[in-house]
């Protein structure tokens, strides 16, 4: 079967999968009395699961920490290196709101399902966009909700890290909410940008790490703690590609 064929059929399965799930998740949200919509939330997860099994070209392999309790929150952090991390991650069996740019929560289908779940929107032009996302981020915290952020802000164009933003790691030590560092690797070129032909079949490796402690931590640690698990992430990256961390580090 040539690529264009697969890629045509994987897609009518997405488009298939969507308009399945968007009435069930309408319906969930409907009923949820949880003040962090954590059912409608893990369904909607559930979603992107059920996207990379129907996917030949994604085998992920979860390895890790992969026993803590969703509802102990965490500021959970990972690498981003293709939109294909979104449905891979969400293999795990956990409900986290996650931090995105409000253009994703604009597009038709994905979009109405991003807010039914109650993921957290960032309009990149407000003035008050951290004070907005602190606040929202909170309260799904307060509820017993993990929150999820791409520290790198958009995904990796060449593989590396990217320097990490210091919003999440601000709001861990402000909350006194352990940081759950997550690395993800081989998502590279699975869904090339501008093409919807999906790339060679990888095998995608994704680790939990251990939880980084934070309460005690004040203001003036919050970079030291930013660094520390960069680092943690760019070692496990480098194991992986048997690179030193030099090499997959784009601010070296």
């Amino acid at each position: 079967m040539g690529d264009s064929i697969k890629s045509a059929l994987i897609w009518l399965g997405v488009a298939l999968l969507l308009l399945i799930w968007l009435p069930m998740l309408a319906i969930r949200r409907l009923f949820d009395r949880d003040k962090a919509f954590y059912k409608t939330g893990k369904l909607f997860r559930k979603l992107g699961k059920a996207i990379s099994k129907i996917n030949p070209n994604w085998a992920i392999t979860i390895s890790g920490r992969t026993d803590i309790d969703d509802r102990e929150p965490y500021i959970m952090v990972c690498n981003h290196l293709s939109q294909a991390d979104i449905p891979l991650i969400s293999n795990l069996p956990w409900e986290m709101k996650w931090v995105a740019k409000k253009e994703l929560f604009d597009t038709p289908v994905v979009g109405w399902m991003m807010k039914l779940a109650g993921d957290i929107s960032v309009d990149r032009r407000a003035k008050d966009r951290r004070v907005k996302t602190f606040l929202q981020a909170r309260h799904y915290l307060n509820n017993k909700c993990s929150v999820f952020f791409f520290p790198e802000g958009t995904r990796s164009r060449n593989g590396k890290l990217n320097r990490f933003a210091k919003g999440a790691f601000a709001l861990a030590v402000r909350e006194g909410v352990p940081i759950l560092p997550m690395v993800i690797d081989g998502t590279q070129n699975t869904l090339p940008k501008r093409s919807w032909k999906f790339g060679e079949a990888k095998h995608i490796k994704l680790k939990i790490m251990d939880p980084v402690l934070t309460q005690g931590k004040t203001a003036d640690e919050v970079d030291k703690l930013r660094e520390t698990v960069r680092n943690r992430i760019a070692k496990q990256l480098g194991e992986w590609r048997n690179k030193s961390i030099e090499e997959v580090d784009n601010l070296s």
